[in-house]
């Protein structure tokens, strides 16, 4: 059995309007999560706005998801380019309680495979708290290739990928080499869940699941138990939901949509920024034919 699987939400940071951490709203939407039945909870991390928060700011909202997380596991953001101070940040959120760590690969200076392996060897290593390796070369400008993730799979420590390439064929292969280990193997997709499943990976880590968290956990758990015909169902319905959290870059939509529904205040950091009307009002028109604007119910079928 792998460490995890099934739906995880990659949780949003709210911000009060004076761009402060708003404690109180995250609070909320942890237990929001929690209550509607969400397997495990990854804050921190890009969905997060983590390049944007300060170290503090980052071990708070850690600490915070594991108080209001009822025992279910809690998978922090700790990524980077800097090996020594990746492992720092994983030993200090391991501290508040977090039960395992998100690593992407290092960014911007673009390491060899053999860097990327040496890398997470050594994090693993010296945190010696089960990581979950981020594969999204879209965002980090490198892949980790199916061999080196092989090999990574086989170090003390390491229990999964989070697997966003985009490449169906790559998740394939990953699944067929690994899959019969206790690996997690995760969609970073949340439109590519259910074929990953049908695949033979175990679950996602969630965007979309910050705004319907019943639905797509009711998605993942169907897919898993084998009934594609209900998982399905609930695919379709939400395809439109996530397809519109894409329509500029995360979380800007996301965390829009989740204004309009009435769950935070609709701040973002810089870089970060709101999207344009013509894009917001895309998301809302896709929200109203939901019925998942403020004051309206939630529900799958």
């Amino acid at each position: 059995m792998p460490f995890l699987q099934g739906c995880g939400t990659a949780l949003v940071t709210p911000f009060h309007k004076d761009g402060s951490l708003d404690e109180a709203t995250l609070r909320s939407l942890v237990k929001r999560q929690v209550d509607e039945g969400i397997d495990f909870l990854v804050p921190c991390g890009t969905t997060g706005e983590s390049p944007t928060l300060t170290r503090a700011e980052h071990l708070r909202v850690v600490e915070i998801a594991v108080e209001e997380a009822k025992g279910r596991p809690v998978i922090a953001g700790a990524g980077g380019y800097n090996t020594h101070e990746v492992i720092e940040l994983a030993k200090e959120v391991r501290a508040v309680g977090a039960n395992g760590i998100l690593s992407v690969t290092p960014y911007y200076n673009k390491p060899t495979q053999e860097g990327i392996y040496q890398h997470f060897k050594a994090i693993a290593s010296a945190v010696k708290l089960p990581v979950i390796l981020y594969n999204i070369q879209g965002r980090t400008g490198v892949n980790i290739e199916t061999a080196t993730l092989r090999r990574l799979s086989e170090v003390e420590y390491i229990a999964g990928v989070k697997e966003a390439s985009g490449n169906i064929n790559q998740i394939s292969a990953v699944i067929h080499q690994l899959g019969n280990r206790d690996f997690a193997i995760l969609s970073g997709d949340d439109a590519v869940t259910l074929p990953l499943i049908a695949l033979g990976g175990h679950g996602v880590i969630c965007t979309v699941s910050n705004e319907i968290p019943k639905e797509m956990t009711e998605l993942t758990a169907r897919a898993l138990a084998g009934d594609f015909a209900r998982a399905r169902e609930i695919h379709h319905k939400f395809l439109p939901l996530m397809e519109a959290n894409g329509i500029e870059t995360n979380p800007i939509p996301v965390k829009a949509g989740m204004a309009l529904m009435g769950l935070l205040e609709p701040i973002w950091r810089l870089p970060m920024c709101p999207p344009s009307d013509a894009n917001l009002a895309k998301i809302e028109k896709v929200l109203e034919t939901l019925g998942l604007l403020a004051g309206r119910s939630v529900h799958a079928g």
